[in-house]
Order: C-alpha cells, then structure tokens, then sequence
C-alpha cells in the first residue's frame, strides 16, 4: 500500500503533462531548437581557434548541448497544474499537506523524484539522439561514464535542496516570484548552464566555489567532457555529497519551522 501511495503521489506533475499533449509538443519544438542553436554557436566561437580556455570544440559543444538536455530534468510546468508551494499557500490548499497519513516533507520529495523520471526520459531520449547524429562525444570509458551518472544524480539532489529551500521561503514571505527568478538566474549562471564557468574570471570562480551551484552541474558534465580528470573525482564527488548533507539538514530544519506558520489565505 506504501508503495502504491508513493507512486501516486510521484506521477502527479508528469500526468499534467502527459495529458496535454500540445504542452509536449511544445516542449519537443523548444528543445530541439535550443540543442541546434547552442552547437550551432559553440561551432562558430571555435571556428577560427583551436583550444579556449582548456576546451576543444568538440569538448565544448558537448558541455553545451548536455547542459541544455539536463536543464530538462526539472523544467516541468507546476504552475499549469496549481502544484507549486506558492499556489498552495496562496489558495490556501497547503493547509492539507499536513492533513494527510503522508508528512508534507515526503509528499514534496516523491512529488520531485516523479519529475525527475519524467524529465530524464526526455533528456535521455535527447541524448540518444545527440549521440546518434555525432552532436556530443560519448564518454572516454565505463569508468567515465560511472562518475558521470552518480555525480549527476548527486547534482540533482543539491539542486532538489537548493529549490526546496525556495518553496520553504513561501511558509515566511507567502509569495516568491522575485526569489525565484533570482535564484534561477544565479542557478544557471553559477552552474555552467549559460557558459562553462572556465571562461569567466578566476574571482568569479573563486567564488561560486562557495556555494552549492557548481556541484549540481559543472561538475558532473566536466567530469564527462574530461575537464575534471578521474584522478580528482573522488574530491568532487565527497564535495556534492557534504552539499546534499548540509542542504538535507538545513531543509529539515526549516520544515519543522514551518509547520508552526501554515496558514489559509484566499481560500
């Protein structure tokens, strides 16, 4: 029975999706272009040098495209389907996570490991297709591609946590919308989404290596393109996982907090 409360709870997001197929449709269109936009400019800064900044051209587009494909691991339209903390508390519905057999805790983390299924069907898929057409190298070796994937899946629980602590926020401030934005541009930007973080300035390095952004993906796709050797990976890897153990804590924390200020408002 536990098990079967778990795995409908998880498929609450990804059924929104999965029966609006125009939403899909949409979502294919804009992934597709974004993977031929991002190699078509990768191609072109590369087409007149060889080597920038430690990377080839190969390496680089590679990094590119696979940072666009992962960005579709927690890209799901919440809001379509009144499932974010923020409608929640706005309406007033948040009052039943803490009605329910299942704490509110454990409801939002299989609510997220459904979305992070969903999402890596289509970043898989993607892959495949990248793979196929010659747009991204494979991995070097099996023990390579064995980094990448735990490092990976430790780079999304950081960016589980990190997110979560934003949905927290809405139990102090009941709305987010200025935050979110915010820490989506400073999540893209310190992560490597927008540009491997190589080529910024060594401050700026200096001082995203504080903060948990880097271990939920520069570190997993440098270890991929080979940036990161296997040599230093046992230390990236202990890094991600001190993240998700302070982030794991802090967000405990503040969810017993927030249970003390669950409110009804507009509902």
């Amino acid at each position: 029975m536990a098990v079967l409360h778990a795995w409908r709870t998880a498929r609450v997001t990804p059924l929104g999706e999965l029966h609006t197929p125009p939403r899909m449709t949409a979502v294919l269109l804009r992934l597709a272009v974004q993977v031929v936009l991002v190699a078509s400019l990768w191609h072109g800064l590369y087409s007149h040098t060889g080597t920038t900044a430690g990377l080839s051209e190969d390496q680089a587009v590679t990094y590119a495209v696979l940072a666009v494909l992962a960005s579709r691991l927690r890209e799901l339209d919440q809001y379509a389907n009144r499932d974010t903390v923020l409608q929640h508390m706005h309406f007033g519905t948040i009052v039943y996570w803490y009605l329910r057999p299942l704490p509110p805790q454990r409801y939002h983390a299989l609510r997220a490991v459904g979305e992070q299924l969903y999402g890596l069907a289509w970043a898989l898929a993607g892959y495949v297709v990248c793979l196929a057409v010659g747009v991204v190298e494979p991995p070097r070796s099996v023990a390579v591609a064995g980094v990448f994937a735990l490092s990976l899946v430790l780079g999304q629980l950081v960016l589980y946590f990190v997110m979560l602590v934003l949905d927290q926020l809405c139990f102090w401030t009941v709305r987010n919308n200025a935050a979110m934005l915010i820490l989506i541009f400073a999540q893209n930007l310190l992560s490597g989404v927008y540009a491997p973080l190589w080529f910024f300035p060594d401050w700026f390095i200096t001082m995203s290596g504080f903060l948990p952004f880097q271990a939920t993906l520069s570190v997993p796709l440098s270890l991929y393109i080979g940036r990161i050797p296997l040599s230093d990976a046992p230390q990236q890897l202990a890094i991600q996982a001190a993240w998700v153990v302070l982030l794991f804590l802090f967000t405990r924390f503040l969810w017993r907090r927030a249970a003390r200020r669950v409110i009804s408002q507009g509902g």
